[in-house]
C-alpha cells in the first residue's frame, strides 16, 4: 500500500487477537484537526494497493508499470530523460545533454543567508540575464536547466521585509529558522499566487527545459496568520493542497520542461510528487556505496525512471570515501544518469572513462527506465548486491561487491525473469536464458574493495 500524498501521514499495521492484519494508511491523525462544517465534504488523499502472488520482485513490479504509466504524465513520461551536468566546462564534448545553474543565480545570494523567495536574476553575476546565458549553453549543443527552491523565503529577503506575516509561524512565538530560511505559507492564496507569478516569470524568460524544485527544511511552527485559533490543526494539509495547485498551475503551463522534484534528498519521494514531476531527485548522500542501498530500497515501490542517480566527486563530501569513477557511474546507471562534480578538476584517465560511460548510458537508458527491474542480491543481507533491467531485446545485469576478501572463490549470480532466448553479452559469451536463471552468470570483479560489474547481454534469437 502507498498514499498519493506528499505531507504528513500514517500508515499502519496491526495484528489482532484472532490473527487478522488490519492495514490503515491516511492522513496522521496526531497533527491533523479538520473542522468540518454541515453540509461540507473533505476528500482524502487515494491509497494504491497492489497485490501479487509471486514475491516482492512481483509486487514492484506492479508498482512500477502503474506509477510509469498511470500516475506520471506529460511530454516526459516516456521520453528517455536527459543526462545532466551541474558544471558546464567540458561539458558538450564529454556528450552531456543538460547544464543545470544551481543555487545562487538569483537576488543578491552570494551565500545561503539570504535572497530565497527573490526569484529575479542577479545582474551582477548574470548582466545579459538568464536569457542569454540559456542561449549560449543551446549553442554548446546542450539543454539548461535551473533550480528554484520556491517554498521558501530568506528572513533577510525583499519578499520578506514587504510581506513578514507570508511565512508559517505560530502569533507570539519566535521564528524558527532552518538553513537560514522559513518556509512560505502556501496555505494561502495570495502566496500561492506569487509563486505562480515568480517562477512563472523566469520560466517565460529564456528558452529553460529543466527545474529543480527544492525543498529543503522540515515544518517547525506550522501556523497560519489567515486561520482562525481554532483551525490551525488545518494548516500543514492546506500547506501541501496548495503546493499541489502550484506545481499544477506552473507544469501545465510549462509542459515540455522537465521538473524534478527534491528535498533535501529523498525527504519528499512519493507518488504525489510524481503526479507533477515525473523524476525525484533520491537523495543528497550521493557515495556509490550508500547509494546501493538507497536505490535499492527505493525500487520496493518506484521505478527507476522516477529516480535521480548521478556520479559524484571523489573522496564523496559526506563519507569521504574513495570510489572509482567506474563503481559511481555503474551504480548511478539504475536511475536517471548524470554528474554532480568538476569536470575540469577529472584526470584524464577518468575524463575518458566518463565519456565511455555517458556513451554506454544512451545505449541502455531505455531498458533501464522502461525495462522490467528485478532485484536479485540485497545490499542489506550480504557483501554483493545485485540486480537486473530486462525487455524484449536486452538483459542488463548490475552487481556490487562492497569489500574485497583474500583468495576469493567465483561468483554466480542467478538472474530472475529472463525473457526466453539465446543472449550474447559484450566479451562475446553466449548464454541461454535457462542458464542465467538456474547455473547463473559468473560475474568477475576489479581487484579491489568496493568494485562493480555491468553485464549487457543482447537477445540473438527466441
Amino acid at each position: 500500500m502507498n498514499l498519493i500524498y506528499s505531507g504528513d501521514f500514517d500508515i499502519s499495521a496491526d495484528e489482532n487477537a484472532f490473527g487478522t492484519t488490519r492495514l490503515v494508511a491516511g492522513l496522521n491523525p496526531r497533527t491533523l484537526l479538520w473542522r468540518l462544517a454541515p453540509g461540507e465534504a473533505f476528500q482524502a488523499p487515494e491509497a494504491v494497493c497492489v497485490y501479487a502472488d509471486q514475491g516482492l520482485n512481483a509486487m514492484s513490479q506492479a508498482f512500477h508499470a502503474l506509477y510509469r504509466s498511470r500516475l506520471c504524465r506529460g511530454y516526459w513520461r516516456d521520453k528517455e530523460r536527459p543526462i545532466l551536468i551541474n558544471n558546464w566546462e567540458a561539458a558538450a564534448r564529454a556528450g552531456m545533454e543538460l547544464f543545470v545553474l544551481d543555487d545562487g543565480w538569483f537576488g543578491r545570494r552570494d551565500n545561503d543567508d539570504c535572497s530565497l523567495g527573490d526569484w529575479v536574476v542577479d545582474k551582477k553575476k548574470l548582466p545579459q540575464g538568464i536569457g542569454a546565458l540559456a542561449k549560449d549553453i543551446n549553442d554548446l549543443g546542450l539543454m539548461f536547466g535551473l533550480w528554484f527552491e520556491p517554498e521558501m523565503v530568506s528572513p533577510n529577503s525583499d519578499l520578506y521585509r514587504a510581506h513578514p506575516d507570508w511565512c508559517l509561524h505560530a502569533d507570539g512565538r519566535p521564528r524558527t529558522t532552518a538553513r537560514n530560511q522559513l518556509i512560505l505559507d502556501m496555505s494561502r492564496r495570495d502566496v500561492q499566487d506569487y509563486v505562480i507569478d515568480a517562477v512563472s516569470s523566469v520560466l517565460r524568460s529564456a528558452n529553460i527545459q529543466y527545474v529543480k524544485w527544492d525543498m529543503n527544511r522540515n515544518f517547525k511552527e506550522a501556523g497560519s496568520q489567515l486561520l482562525a485559533d481554532g483551525r490551525q490543526g488545518e494548516t500543514a494539509h492546506r500547506y501541501m493542497l496548495g503546493v499541489y495547485r502550484v506545481m499544477e498551475e506552473i507544469t501545465s503551463a510549462f509542459p515540455q520542461v522537465l521538473f524534478e522534484g527534491c528535498s533535501g534528498g529523498g525527504g519528499r519521494f512519493d507518488p504525489g510528487m510524481l503526479y507533477y514531476m515525473p523524476q525525484i531527485w533520491t537523495s543528497d548522500d550521493s557515495d556509490a556505496m550508500e547509494r546501493i542501498g538507497i536505490q535499492y530500497g527505493t525500487s520496493y515501490a518506484y521505478p527507476t525512471s522516477a529516480m535521480g542517480a548521478h556520479v559524484s566527486a571523489s573522496p564523496n563530501h559526506q563519507v569521504a570515501r574513495l570510489t572509482s569513477i567506474q563503481v559511481r557511474g555503474d551504480v548511478a546507471l539504475g536511475g536517471n544518469f548524470g554528474y554532480e562534480l568538476d569536470l575540469s578538476a577529472q584526470t584524464d584517465e577518468d575524463m575518458a572513462q566518463i565519456v565511455r560511460q555517458v556513451e554506454r548510458v544512451k545505449t541502455l537508458r531505455s531498458t533501464v527506465s522502461h525495462g522490467a527491474f528485478t532485484r536479485l542480491l540485497s545490499p542489506f543481507e550480504g557483501n554483493i548486491a545485485a540486480w537486473q533491467f530486462a525487455d524484449d531485446r536486452r538483459v542488463i545485469l548490475c552487481v556490487y561487491r562492497v569489500l574485497s576478501r583474500p583468495n576469493p572463490g567465483p561468483v554466480y549470480v542467478k538472474m530472475r525473469g529472463v525473457p526466453q532466448g539465446e543472449y550474447i553479452c559484450e566479451n562475446g559469451q553466449k548464454m541461454h536464458a535457462n542458464d542465467m536463471m538456474r547455473a547463473g552468470v559468473k560475474v568477475s570483479f576489479p581487484w579491489g574493495d568496493f568494485a562493480s560489474c555491468v553485464m549487457v547481454f543482447e537477445k540473438v534469437s527466441d
